[in-house]
C-alpha cells in the first residue's frame, strides 16, 4: 500500500528533514509515526500526500511511484488519500454539511451525489445532529469530527492524521482515536503522527519511531512504547 525506499529530504549538506527512510505499510494497517517535535513526522506525512517530494529515493502508493507524479494527476491521487490536520482547516461561516459538501464540489461531484454521501459520512463520525450547525458553534472534538468526515467523503484507501488530537482535551482525544480505529476496522489504512505516548499505548498497534530524521525503531508488536 505505502512503501518508502531510501527516502531523504535534504535542504543542504548540513540540514535534512529525513534521511534514508525505509518501510512498508500494508493495506488495512494502523500505524503510528512517533517522535518529538521537529523529528520529521510531518514531512514524512506530507510526502505520502505528495505535498513534499523527496530529494532522494522513491515513494510508492499502491505500487505507483508518486515521487514523479505529474501535477495534473495529483487530484486523482489525493482522492485516494484523506488528510486530517491538527488545526482542522475548516471553512468558518459555513455549516457542517457545507464543509463536507465543499470537498465533493471541488472534485466535480453532482448535487445528488453530495445529497446522498454527506449524510452517510456524518453518521459515521457521529454528527447527524449537527448537520446545520456552523463551525463556530462546535466544540474542538466536533470540529475534528467534521475534518475526519471531509477526509472520508471520497472513500479513501488511506487516512493520514497529523497530530489530530493536539488541540483537544483528554476526553475528546480518546473519542477521536476511537473514531480513527473504527475507520480502520472498515478496511481503511490509517497513518497517525503523534508525540503523545498515551495515545500510542491505547491504540497498541505498529509504531514507527522517527528520531532526528531517521527511523530509529519499527515496533510491530502490541506492547508498550517509550517515545
Amino acid at each position: 500500500m505505502i512503501e518508502f525506499k531510501n527516502v531523504s529530504k535534504i535542504y543542504n549538506e548540513n540540514s535534512f528533514a529525513l534521511k534514508e527512510i525505509n518501510f512498508q505499510i500494508v493495506k488495512g494497517e494502523f500505524v503510528s509515526i512517533v517522535g518529538q517535535s521537529g523529528a520529521g513526522k510531518s514531512t514524512l506525512l506530507k510526502m505520502i500526500f505528495a505535498e513534499e517530494k523527496p530529494t532522494e529515493g522513491s515513494i510508492l502508493i499502491k505500487g505507483r511511484n508518486i515521487s514523479k507524479i505529474k501535477s495534473d494527476k495529483m487530484p486523482i491521487l489525493r482522492r485516494h488519500i484523506g488528510v486530517v490536520f491538527q488545526d482542522f482547516k475548516l471553512l468558518y461561516g459555513k455549516t457542517v454539511f457545507e464543509n463536507v459538501a465543499f470537498a465533493m464540489e471541488v472534485s466535480g461531484k453532482t448535487d445528488n451525489e453530495i445529497k446522498d454521501d454527506v449524510p452517510q459520512v456524518l453518521e459515521i463520525v457521529g454528527l447527524t445532529n449537527k448537520t446545520s450547525s456552523y463551525v463556530n458553534e462546535l466544540s474542538g472534538g466536533e470540529k475534528q469530527r467534521v475534518s475526519i468526515a471531509r477526509a472520508l467523503v471520497h472513500r479513501p484507501d488511506i487516512i493520514i492524521a497529523d497530530e489530530p488530537t493536539g488541540n483537544l482535551d483528554l476526553v475528546n482525544t480518546w473519542d477521536i482515536v476511537q473514531l480513527l480505529m473504527k475507520i480502520n476496522q472498515y478496511g481503511t489504512t490509517v497513518v497517525l503522527a503523534t508525540h503523545n505516548r498515551e495515545i500510542v499505548n491505547l491504540i497498541s498497534r505498529r509504531v514507527i519511531t522517527i528520531e532526528k530524521g531517521r527511523v530509529s525503531r519499527d515496533q510491530q508488536d502490541k506492547g508498550k512504547y517509550l517515545i
